[in-house]
């Protein structure tokens, strides 16, 4: 089996090279990509191909961290477009060729923290 950290990596790198023939050769022919917060869900590797390479608007990401087990790998990326800045948890496992079979994203939206635990913390 091919490293699913090294699978995911190449991932998001094309991801960021716009080169989507490279981007599809880490995807399994029944890759099966899932948003929960919007319950959104594209199946298929042309399917995902098309939902990442037709994403309107200018943006850029960086790799945190990824991080893998065996077929199963988590990545923490910032994802940047119109000079705001989120960041995103994505959930991945892999196919017997080492290919990514799923894909789960998390974008969570920032918010600000109860004032009663202000003296408790320091901001960043």
């Amino acid at each position: 089996m091919a490293d699913i950290a090294a699978t995911v990596e190449r991932y998001w790198a094309t991801a960021q090279a716009r080169d989507w023939r490279a981007f599809g050769a880490t995807l399994a022919d029944d890759v099966r990509y899932e948003l929960p917060q919007t319950r959104e869900r594209v199946l298929g590797r042309d399917g995902v191909v098309r939902f990442n390479a037709e994403y309107l608007g200018e943006w850029s990401l960086e790799v945190e961290r990824v991080i893998a087990d065996g077929e199963q790998a988590v990545s923490w990326v910032r994802f940047s477009e119109d000079e705001e800045e989120t960041q995103a948890i994505s959930f991945f496992t892999a196919s017997a060729d080492g290919r990514i079979l799923t894909i789960t994203d998390f974008w969570p939206a920032p918010y600000e923290p109860p004032r009663e635990r202000e003296q408790m913390v320091e901001r960043f």
